[in-house]
């Protein structure tokens, strides 16, 4: 047995069920003492779940109604077993929160059968006890899934494909999903990237940031696929799997709010697809960060709107840690005549190291005052 858990479960060679039982409950603070919650059984049980699903497990009277088509209890004895055991694992009230609005049926596990073998197999593998929480928070679903016939040989199969524990631990705190129905979800879309030429490097590159993407159907992955093609992003650079998260992870709804955006700071659809080919996640930021970007580069620095998409990186970039100080001290280079107007948007795209040597401390005294002018402004930034 594991350190952190000899320190909150004692080994099970040792104790019986009922004492295992009682070592999980905590003091009575952690859970509510309402009078209508007492051990026994309800006589409307449907209404004992939807109000023990609210007032312990913090739901809404929404998520609970909803909830309760799923599980079902008329006290309170076991339920309060898996939360205990859950904050002393370390959830906070939030993690337990989306653990129970996603998978109801939790509340009706034996810890020590369902629970515990997995969070032990995991943390076999390498992951901190901290991170226990974050990881199987990340896709809820983990929790109800056989340890043996699913999530061991997954791990197993993605350990093997990254050479690397701590890489798949990585990804599983972005995304556990990916372990479930590795064979019908993620295998066929890793095979699809493969057909149409993306190195082998790039995509488990992709699956180690951008897990969630390979958990789509592969109808879904496919119709992407296909549309980041026609788009013209080349297979064999990283913008293309970054295009691929790019449009997997935002609605066709979403994609038109933001593309209207810029259409009315005068950009044309070809526009928005030569900028989106050359930096995908111009079409990540928000319908305000978008504009406000826009606004800033046009209506306050003169910038042509038809010039932007070649450099389209720039809007990906922070608004006010990155563009707004460098524009200030471009503005003050460029009235005094010591910058060309064209310059404008390369000032935001090289590095910390580039600028300062070249747009700040190549000024001489003037320096000195650009240099106070851009630290003013990042410590605004925070």
């Amino acid at each position: 047995m594991f350190c952190f858990l000899r320190r909150i479960v004692p080994s099970r060679r040792h104790i019986s069920p009922t004492t295992f039982q009682q070592l999980l409950c905590v003091q009575n603070q952690w859970l509510p003492s309402t009078a209508r919650y007492c051990n026994s059984i309800s006589t409307n049980g449907h209404s004992f779940t939807i109000s023990y699903l609210i007032d312990t497990c913090g739901l809404s009277p929404e998520q609970a109604a909803s909830a309760s088509k799923y599980v079902h209890f008329e006290s309170r004895e076991k339920s309060d077993l898996v939360i205990n055991f859950l904050k002393n694992l370390g959830f906070s009230q939030s993690q337990i929160l989306r653990l129970t609005k996603k998978v109801p049926q939790l509340l009706r596990f034996d810890p020590e059968k369902t629970l515990l073998p997995k969070i032990e197999f995991f943390i076999s593998r390498g992951v901190s006890s901290s991170d226990i929480p974050r990881l199987l928070c990340s896709c809820p679903s983990i929790m109800k899934r056989s340890l043996n016939k699913q999530l061991i040989p997954s791990f197993d199969f993605f350990r093997d494909l990254f050479q690397s524990n701590d890489k798949l631990i990585q990804a599983l705190k972005y995304c556990s999903g990916i372990l479930l129905d590795i064979n019908t979800h993620a295998v066929p879309n890793m095979k699809l990237l493969k057909e149409v030429g993306v190195p082998e490097s790039n995509i488990i590159k992709f699956l180690q940031f951008y897990p969630r993407t390979f958990t789509e159907s592969p109808s879904k992955f496919n119709a992407i696929v296909e549309q980041v093609q026609e788009m013209g992003v080349d297979p064999s650079k990283s913008q293309f799997i970054i295009a691929v998260y790019a449009l997997s992870s935002q609605s066709k709804a979403t994609w038109s709010k933001k593309a209207n955006v810029y259409k009315k700071w005068g950009w044309s659809d070809d526009d928005i697809v030569a900028a989106f080919r050359r930096s995908p996640f111009c079409m990540k930021k928000s319908v305000d960060k978008i504009d406000a970007t826009m606004e800033l580069l046009v209506d306050k620095l003169g910038c042509p709107p038809s010039t932007i998409p070649n450099y389209a990186v720039v809007l990906s970039l922070s608004l006010n840690k990155r563009i707004v100080p460098r524009a200030s001290v471009f503005q003050v280079l460029l009235s005094k005549g010591l910058v060309k107007k064209k310059s404008l948007l390369s000032i935001f795209v090289c590095t910390e190291r580039d600028f300062l040597n070249r747009f700040i401390l190549s000024h001489g005294k003037e320096g000195s005052k650009l240099l106070k002018l851009y630290q003013a402004k990042l410590d605004v930034a925070g």
